[in-house]
């Protein structure tokens, strides 16, 4: 099931003494969280919404301004709160998928069939991202190679073709 909300960033300081935030984003690139006009905060299981007053880059930052939130001691009290965007601000283009889209599809052999487990989390530290695959033999991880992912269907799961030792021992 597709989330309405998605996770875009984490506030991990205050920036001034107006309010401010300065915020890790959590997107492709600080760019296309500092482009939202709206953002929403988790309490409990509602999301609610907050319009942004001002946003820009600062290096690999944001630094966010929201309405209502005019000063240092509100802002902190903000610190390591996560921020949410609304599915609806995203247009994704063919091929393109989001990663909490990804977490708990099926990983699923491209020529056989076989079901060897589910998409725990997806790792991004570098080159290419990394799928933490849950198995019946233990965690694996899995590189997001064109070698070994083959097709990502959001609907059905994810393809991969395997060699020994990376998924079965």
């Amino acid at each position: 099931m597709k989330k309405d909300y998605l996770e875009c960033g984490i506030i991990v300081n205050t920036h001034g003494v107006r309010g401010e935030m300065k915020l890790q984003s959590l997107c492709d690139s600080p760019e296309i969280l500092a482009s939202l006009d709206r953002v929403f905060f988790k309490k409990g299981e509602i999301y609610v919404e907050k319009e942004i007053t001002r946003a820009s880059v600062f290096k690999q930052f944001v630094i966010m301004g929201i309405a209502g939130i005019s000063d240092i001691d509100a802002a902190a009290a903000l610190k390591g709160t996560t921020v949410y965007a609304s599915r609806e601000n995203f247009e994704l283009d063919e091929g393109t998928y989001f990663i909490a889209d990804i977490e708990g599809l099926p990983v699923i052999d491209n020529i056989s069939g076989e079901k060897y487990g589910t998409v725990k989390e997806v790792i991004n530290r570098g080159a290419h991202d990394i799928y933490v695959v849950s198995t019946p033999w233990g965690e694996r991880l899995v590189p997001v190679v064109d070698q070994f992912v083959k097709k990502v269907d959001v609907d059905n799961g994810v393809y991969i073709e395997t060699i020994p030792g990376l998924i079965k021992d």
